[in-house]
């Protein structure tokens, strides 16, 4: 059965006819079309909807730069972990760990009897934080003026200046040295007194600690127990802690031995101790013994300063010597100074003056010619010379020390009575012309060391001036062998007496004995150098001729007799060149000589320079010196007089 629907059928549309067009192109309603409506008024536009792009061009931007970002971190730590691995890991070792030198502790110096005469104590550099002095940080405007009110008189140091160094111009500064080198009890001082003040601010508030950026780091300092005692031999260490001269600067490398070093790790300026360090012990300098005797040094030394201030001289030197073996027992200078106190010492007195100044020995040096002229067989010491009161020479006329009628002298008597023209008639007999005589004495002053340096190696040390002969002036052929023309320091002075009294052997002079390890072990100084340079038979007769100039009531050195012994020695009376202006001004007064005179075992030499009160003869003024320092010299090594008779050869003859 079909099922009738109720809704009426879709009508169909029949297409009619064409409706014409327009002109214009708009077509006429044809029948049963509805009417044209008309055009009403514009509609008003609807608003444009807005598009949004695409987001994936922008992800895919922001990914790209994502991945270089961490490609370059994967290739920088690639190279960090990998391919600089060892140099960044020793740079953070280095900066991770800090090293630290330790000072070696720098050796002594002591006497040929184990006497300290310079040794190294602890001590402290006095510092300060300036930051710490300020009115914020104090509470009060005067912070530096209270410090430095308290420090000056421990420290020793001008107030004033130490306000400047708390109140620096540099307000960001945090390190200032206000002392060098003071010893524990100055800052045990200044620790007590920061302590005071810290116990007084915690009870009573307005109070304040104005100390408390006082600090202090440990330090060492050269002291000298015997203050000035062989001073120029000692030398002295500079601020750097470093020899600055004498024996302190000669031997710098066996004293100062040898800096160590620590290292260990540190964060944040604090030692790791867990983190482990590593050490190299600092090797501690060596000790050195002299052949200084302590007590011979303060006799020379008290001698010579006494006479040098009653002199009114410009200074002097004495030289002690051990003529068995060439061992120098005292060399003293006059004026001195301080080896611990440079601030206050005199600079043209600094050095070693017995070393380092040259002069004209005069007559002392007569005992040169003398020699020679045995040595060549020219003559004996009881040989006649007739001497007058005036010699003509080249262009030149010789005399004496004083106008005297003929002499008959003996040649013993021309050494005895220091004649200067007896010396230069005993030495023009050296050769058949004067130029062959002066050839021959030049060797005998070069063998006795005139001319050259000691062997001691000591900084600054002179070795005078001695030309050749074949450079001597018409003067120089008739001065130098009495002594003027040529110059030598006091050590040559004292060595020419020494190779006499040693046999005629002359032995380099020494200064140290050896040196004494860490280990405690004893290393002696090699054996100095040993030379022959007159016999035995001449220094012998040169020995017996000396003691006339002592002795013989004729001779010039009688004030150098004591009583008991033999005694061997020479006055001098030289004209002196002023250092300052190169001419000839005042005088060298000098003695030199052994005892005993038949068993010589010491050794003096005394010089006085420019004397200009009392007398300025040799014999006067250093004869007692030399009497005095022998005397002692002898008890002290406990030498006794041989108790021979003197030898008492001839002064004069009669014609």
């Amino acid at each position: 059965m079909t099922e009738v629907s109720d809704r009426e059928p879709p009508r169909r549309r029949v297409p009619g006819p064409a409706r014409p067009v327009r002109p214009g192109g708009r077509r006429q309603p044809g029948p049963g079309a509805r009417p044209a409506r008309r055009p009403g008024p514009p509609r008003p536009a609807a608003p444009r909807a807005i598009r949004l792009g695409s987001p994936r061009p922008r992800l895919r931007m922001i990914g790209l730069a994502l991945t270089l970002v961490l490609s370059a971190f994967v290739v920088r730590l690639l190279q960090v972990q990998a391919v600089d691995a060892g140099t960044y890991s020793a740079k953070a070792e280095q900066n991770r760990y800090v090293v630290h030198t330790l000072p070696a502790e720098r050796g002594g110096i002591t006497d040929r009897n184990g006497v300290a005469l310079a040794t190294t104590v602890d001590s402290y550099d006095i510092t300060a934080d300036p930051t710490m002095f300020t009115r914020e940080q104090l509470k009060v405007d005067d912070g530096p003026e209270q410090a430095a009110a308290l420090l000056a008189p421990i420290l020793g140091e001008d107030q004033q200046d130490l306000v400047d160094r708390l109140r620096p111009k540099n307000k960001e500064l945090r390190y200032v040295r206000l002392a060098r080198r003071q010893t524990p009890q100055v800052w045990n001082q200044i620790k007590d007194l920061k302590t005071a003040l810290t116990t007084k601010a915690e009870t009573d508030k307005s109070a304040v600690n104005v100390l408390a950026g006082v600090f202090a780091d440990p330090s060492s300092k050269r002291v000298y127990p015997a203050g000035d005692l062989a001073a120029g031999v000692l030398g002295w260490v500079g601020a750097d802690g470093k020899g600055g001269g004498g024996l302190e600067r000669k031997l710098e490398k066996t004293l100062a031995g040898e800096d160590g070093e620590i290292r260990y790790a540190q964060s944040g300026g604090r030692h790791v101790p867990t983190a482990g360090s590593a050490e190299t012990p600092a090797v501690p300098g060596s000790d050195v013994e002299l052949t200084i005797d302590r007590d011979i040094q303060w006799a020379a030394q008290h001698a010579i300063s006494e006479q040098v201030e009653k002199s009114k001289a410009d200074g002097g030197y004495v030289v002690v010597q051990d003529t068995t073996t060439g061992e120098i027992l005292a060399m003293a200078n006059s004026p001195g100074f301080d080896p611990g106190d440079l601030a206050h010492a005199d600079p043209d007195a600094l050095g070693n003056a017995a070393l380092q100044d040259a002069f004209e020995p005069g007559s002392t040096a007569k005992v040169l010619s003398m020699a020679a002229v045995l040595e060549e067989n020219v003559a004996t010491p009881k040989t006649h010379l007739t001497v007058p009161n005036r010699l003509k020479r080249g262009d030149r006329s010789f005399k004496d020390d004083i106008d005297h009628p003929t002499w008959y002298l003996t040649l013993n008597g021309v050494l005895a009575k220091s004649s200067n023209i007896g010396t230069i008639m005993a030495t023009g007999e050296l050769g058949d012309t004067q130029a062959e005589a002066n050839k021959v004495l030049y060797s005998y002053l070069r063998k006795f060391g005139l001319g050259g340096y000691s062997g001691l190696g000591f900084p600054g040390e002179t070795k005078g001036i001695l030309a050749p002969p074949d450079q001597w002036s018409t003067s120089q052929q008739y001065t130098i062998p009495f002594g003027q023309g040529v110059s030598v320091n006091a050590l040559q002075a004292a060595s020419i007496y020494s190779t006499v009294a040693n046999g005629g052997v002359r032995i380099e002079p020494t200064l140290v004995r050896g040196t004494k390890g860490a280990d405690g072990r004893f290393t002696p100084a090699p054996e100095p150098k040993k030379t022959r340079v007159v016999s035995e038979k001449t220094a012998k007769t040169l020995a017996r001729m000396l003691e006339s100039v002592v002795d013989d009531e004729e001779g010039t050195g009688n004030k150098a007799q004591i009583a008991g012994y033999r005694v061997a020695g020479k006055t001098g009376t030289a004209n002196r060149v002023d250092p300052a202006t190169g001419k000839y001004h005042g005088y060298t007064s000098s003695f030199a000589g052994f005892a005993p005179a038949d068993k010589p075992r010491v050794t003096v030499y005394c010089a006085i320079q420019n004397a200009t009160e009392g007398s300025y003869f040799g014999g006067q003024i250093c004869g007692p010196i030399y009497k005095q320092v022998m005397e002692f010299a002898l008890k002290t090594l406990q030498v006794p007089p041989t108790g021979a008779d003197p030898a008492n050869l001839p002064v004069t003859f009669k014609p």
